[in-house]
């Protein structure tokens, strides 16, 4: 169809631009061949922009529209920036995956921080929905003008967030001084460091064999609220202490289960610890003391991974939006054949 229109439209433009039928002193006549091929003009046109707009890449999607299955973008999220003791800011961001499946980017052109980067310890497995504060930058004292720009490329859709120290964005990350809330205490390693709050660096690293289960060792634990609410809020109840761990970055997806007495099957085996349904790499602790955690993770190729585990009290992810309290850490894990 498209090379006979084509044609048509060749001749037929030629045709017209060229030869009208009119003498000096008459009024203009056109002949009937004429008319279609105006008609024929104005065929070719309509076709050609019709062309052109389905041939135009996908635009973003608003980040408050309705998520969908498949083919949606991923958008980076600034969720905050804080002072440290020695003078030093760190900025946290987390992202918004629209998407009902994990993706996977690559760090480089279409998972990139600049300046400085690419690579600037950002994520490259994305799981669906909404993640909050997965990693942190610090930046030295003065920098208080220097943007930077995360840029996020899937799906033929670009999502760009730009960021610095904008002072609307100041968040304590150590304190809810509504509630007295703080972050709850986490370590990934017995007699390891005792980590509260956003992760800063990688905290441990592990050499595994691939298709061998890896053992991953972690305690939780939180105090109370000094000053909690007097209304509990509606809805289904949130455990007081949750702990949980996810592929970061990694050639492909990593097995996380409990460790199992049974050779034949994985079940539960965790110290104070329950299982919540359908949640099987989520330790769901039954009281803010926490405890000690064995999750087993299995890997199917080699290759270097990133492990996240984050611990979350009863706020829940994000702190239902008030950027505090949680804690995390980042694992390495080197895995051979």
């Amino acid at each position: 169809m498209f090379p006979v229109l084509g044609a048509a439209c060749l001749g037929g433009s030629r045709m017209l631009f060229t030869k009208t039928i009119s003498r000096p002193g008459k009024s203009m006549q056109h002949s009937p061949h004429y008319l279609i091929r105006i008609l024929i003009v104005v065929a070719c046109l309509v076709t050609i922009g019709g062309s052109i707009a389905f041939a135009q890449p996908p635009r973003a999607p608003l980040s408050l529209e309705p998520e969908g299955v498949r083919g949606e973008a991923v958008f980076p999220a600034l969720e905050g920036w804080y002072r440290n003791e020695d003078g030093t800011s760190t900025i946290l961001l987390g992202y918004f995956n629209r998407n009902e499946e994990p993706l996977n980017i690559p760090i480089g052109s279409d998972n990139r921080i600049e300046p400085g980067g690419p690579d600037m310890g950002q994520p490259s497995h994305f799981f669906p929905g909404r993640e909050w504060g997965v990693f942190s930058i610090t930046v030295p004292a003065g920098s208080e003008d220097q943007e930077f720009t995360w840029t996020l490329t899937v799906n033929n859709q670009q999502s760009v967030v730009t960021f610095w120290l904008n002072p609307a964005y100041f968040v304590d990350m150590f304190l809810n001084r509504a509630n007295g809330n703080v972050p709850p205490t986490l370590q990934v390693a017995p007699g390891g460091d005792t980590l509260q709050g956003p992760s800063r660096g990688v905290q441990t690293s592990y050499t595994a064999t691939v298709g061998q289960p890896l053992e991953l060792w972690a305690h939780a634990s939180d105090v109370p609220m000094t000053n909690p609410s007097q209304h509990p809020r509606s809805g289904r109840e949130r455990p007081p202490l949750t702990l949980r761990w996810e592929l970061y970055r990694g050639p492909a997806d990593v097995e996380f289960a409990f460790e199992s007495n049974d050779q034949d099957s994985r079940m539960p085996q965790v110290i104070g610890a329950i299982v919540l349904p359908n949640d099987q790499d989520r330790h769901a602790f039954e009281d803010i003391s926490g405890g000690e955690t064995t999750t087993v993770a299995t890997f199917t190729e080699p290759g270097d991974y990133r492990l996240l585990v984050t611990v979350n009290d009863i706020s829940g992810n994000g702190g239902s939006g008030d950027q505090c309290c949680w804690t995390t850490a980042h694992v390495d894990v080197t895995v051979q054949e």
